[in-house]
């Protein structure tokens, strides 16, 4: 059973021209990463390998979105990736639109003795 979330953190990722949905969720997610330091691990005995990493990211075509990649983005932790409709396509002149992602991620570690 999984404990309660310990902290979560938002992100926003873009692709500016390609219409890449997937480095748009990476950048997202890198985003939400880079602003926090994880220490949660150290303070409660546990390993980070421990922890129990939920991500929810949105953007306008999901199925474009390369789980395994944005997975990947994750150095440790147990992952949990929910990629929903969401975030925002932006119009260009050129017809392109720029790819807008959002990205929230939840910590928490398993209950001992659960």
């Amino acid at each position: 059973m999984t404990g309660p979330r310990l902290l979560t953190e938002f992100g926003m990722g873009t692709s500016l021209r390609r219409q890449d949905y997937t480095e748009a969720a990476i950048r997202a997610v890198r985003d939400a990463l880079w602003h926090n330091s994880i220490n949660h691990a150290g303070l409660f005995g546990r390993e980070k390998s421990e922890m129990r990493i939920t991500v929810e990211i949105g953007v306008a075509a999901p199925s474009r979105v390369d789980r395994d990649r944005v997975a990947a983005v994750f150095p440790y932790g147990h992952v949990d990736l929910r990629i929903v409709e969401g975030g925002l396509d932006v119009p260009r002149p050129d017809g392109a639109p720029t790819v807008i992602a959002n990205a929230a991620i939840s910590v928490s570690f398993d209950r001992e003795g659960a």
